[in-house]
């Protein structure tokens, strides 16, 4: 049995066409206990998101996390579930279209945008062969994580790297690693901080909440936490904030195992037993609103604040589709994508072609 699939005959005289992969984490199919123990099956699987040995984590996961787990997730995300499906998967689909017309504008209507999610549909491995299929050469993969964890950019490259191994004929890729620091990304957190406040008010104290990951992740030499701090200092910054104006956290623990510290939910109670009178989140480690945002710090965190006496709570929504949002993310893509050629000059219709293999994609 061969090991790489047959592929056609190349058409050599055909353009090399380009495409950007926008690649967020993943979603369950619906709010179901089902479709979330398929879903957990595969993401919690994944040897960078679970570092233990696998014949062990293998029978945790199956024996108990995949029994317990699903019907509670499940009913979390049924607090969120839009008419239209999973915020994240809407949020991404619209980034990629608003990316595509974004990149039409500014000169590259040749370039075609897809998205993919890391666990889930559509999968990076199934959008890579429909590029692939329709004429693509090149891909700028570019995970939609400000932060470079191994967990989440790593697995990225992990499932691309997988693609390749089985493709006799694969494409030419680049990866976008991180943008911590992005000028553009941050000035659109301060951007959509300072109009909350201008039509909300001012807080007592701004927290700075991100996705934690196990402690031993950075004694291993995991950039994610100082990355992390950066992004928080730098949105700061942008923002005139003093030190004691706002905090950085990090959130979504899971296990017993020590953590990246500050706990959100634990800062969030201390600040409530001080008598803080508003406080106000933000998750800058999330460019589209999920799970994470809009339940456990929008529905879960606000309780455990105000039952700890806190004041006001506001969660000050993710940059989502916001058009200074899409242009620093199309600015990011356009340095990456510098140096490889237009394909515009060998196909006239270059505009129409990527419109309809990104949305195929």
């Amino acid at each position: 049995m061969p090991r790489y699939a047959p592929e056609p005959a190349p058409d050599h005289g055909a353009a090399r066409r380009t495409a950007v992969l926008l690649v967020n984490l993943g979603t369950p199919e619906a709010p179901t206990r089902t479709a979330l123990r398929a879903y957990l099956g595969e993401f919690l699987w994944d040897p960078r998101v679970v570092e233990i040995p696998r014949p062990l984590w293998w029978l945790i996961l199956n024996l108990f996390v995949l029994n317990l787990r699903p019907a509670k997730s499940a009913a979390k995300y049924a607090r969120i579930w839009l008419p239209e499906g999973s915020p994240l998967k809407l949020h991404t689909e619209r980034q990629a279209a608003l990316l595509q017309g974004w990149l039409g504008e500014a000169g590259k209507p040749e370039v075609a945008v897809a998205w993919a999610m890391r666990y889930g549909q559509p999968s990076i491995a199934g959008v890579l062969d429909r590029l692939k299929a329709g004429g693509v050469e090149r891909v700028l993969v570019l995970p939609a994580y400000p932060q470079y964890a191994a967990s989440a950019a790593g697995s990225v490259m992990d499932a691309v790297a997988d693609w390749i191994k089985r493709t006799r004929n694969p494409l030419e890729i680049r990866f976008v690693k991180h943008f911590p620091d992005d000028p553009g990304y941050i000035a659109s957190v301060a951007a959509t901080v300072s109009e909350y406040r201008a039509a909300h008010g001012r807080p007592d104290k701004l927290l700075m909440s991100f996705h934690g990951l196990p402690r031993r992740s950075l004694d291993l030499g995991d950039p994610y936490y100082c990355e992390c701090r950066k992004t928080g200092r730098l949105i700061a910054e942008a923002l005139g904030l003093t030190a004691d104006q706002y905090q950085i956290s990090f959130q979504s623990r899971f296990g017993k195992a020590e953590w990246l510290k500050p706990y959100t939910q634990a800062t969030l109670e201390e600040l409530g037993h001080a008598g803080t009178r508003r406080v106000d989140v933000i998750c800058p480690g999330f460019v589209a609103d999920c799970l994470e945002t809009l339940e456990e710090i929008a529905m879960d965190c606000k309780q455990d604040f105000l039952s700890s006496g806190g004041g006001e709570y506001h969660y000050i929504p993710a940059v989502n589709e916001r058009p200074d949002w899409i242009a620093a993310l199309g600015a990011l893509a356009e340095r990456h994508l510098a140096g490889w050629p237009p394909a515009a000059s060998c196909d006239p219709d270059a505009r129409a072609r990527a419109k309809a293999l990104g949305a195929a994609a």
